[in-house]
């Protein structure tokens, strides 16, 4: 199933064994039957597919503890974290395989797993799962895929995911210091562009919109090295400052160009 509508960033707990190697994100996106929480390790991105683990192996359990849409009741996390450790470190011991992410949707959560042959693993989790967690159905999703469509396609979050959990990540740094986010405040945005005429493209737009171009530079070592630096007052609660980036990065790639984030002043 294709992601249909992203909503909300997850951000209740990462579990310890998948926090010890690589980046690990979360994030909640719609799809067809409601919300699927996903937790990935977003720097499997950089050598995938690995063609050393050809087979996607994915286990977990169907839980009765779970919300209205789906997703586990506060007082499951505990019961599957523990399901999942246990997993992972029962393939650890059989396969040595690559974790590369979770994804809990409709009442099932499954970890997902490349590895370099999947014989004797469904049973061995199976064993697992009846004899510590005999009051959980499993699940699996044993497959052929070298291409490894399943990270790259599904777990791994699409571009405007990626900016939503961006965006989030800012605000959510605000609100720590102390910002309730209720004012208005100087935004400054950085995009870059091909040619400086791509670069005069944006800007024409942007001015036209009250952007103030505070600074153009040119980077010789950028692939993109005509970068320029626009500001203007806006709200940046979640909703506002979403809409804003998204309208950014449509406006900039119009003009072949990139954009690159934002950042502001604390208001407490």
């Amino acid at each position: 199933m294709k992601r249909i509508l992203f909503f909300f960033v997850l951000t209740l707990f990462i579990q310890s064994l998948f926090a010890q190697s690589g980046e690990w994100d979360t994030y909640i996106a719609r799809y067809e039957k409601g919300p699927g929480s996903t937790l990935v390790n977003m720097s499997l991105k950089n050598n995938a597919p690995d063609t050393q683990y050809p087979y996607l192996f994915a286990a977990g359990v169907q839980f009765k503890n779970c919300t209205a849409e789906g997703l586990p009741a506060p007082l499951a996390f505990n019961s599957l974290t523990k399901i999942s450790d246990s997993v992972v470190a029962l393939l650890a011991r059989l396969n040595k395989p690559v974790l590369a992410g979770t994804f809990t949707y409709q009442c099932e959560r499954k970890d997902y797993f490349y590895v370099t042959d999947t014989t004797g693993l469904r049973e061995a989790v199976a064993k697992l799962l009846a004899r510590q967690f005999p009051g959980y159905t499993p699940a699996f999703l044993v497959k052929e895929d070298r291409p490894w469509d399943a990270y790259l396609r599904f777990l791994y979050p699409n571009e405007t995911t990626r900016e939503y959990m961006s965006n989030q990540k800012v605000v959510m740094q605000l609100q720590k210091a102390g910002d309730k986010l209720d004012q208005p405040r100087p935004v400054e945005h950085w995009l870059y562009f091909k040619t400086e005429t791509d670069r005069e493209c944006f800007i024409y737009t942007a001015v036209s919109k009250k952007f103030k171009v505070e600074s153009k530079e040119t980077i010789t070592t950028h692939s993109f090295p005509y970068k320029v630096r626009v500001s203007r007052t806006d709200r940046v609660d979640l909703r506002s400052i979403n809409t804003l980036t998204g309208w950014l990065k449509e406006e900039a790639g119009k003009c072949k160009g990139e954009y690159d984030g934002w950042e502001t002043v604390v208001i407490k």
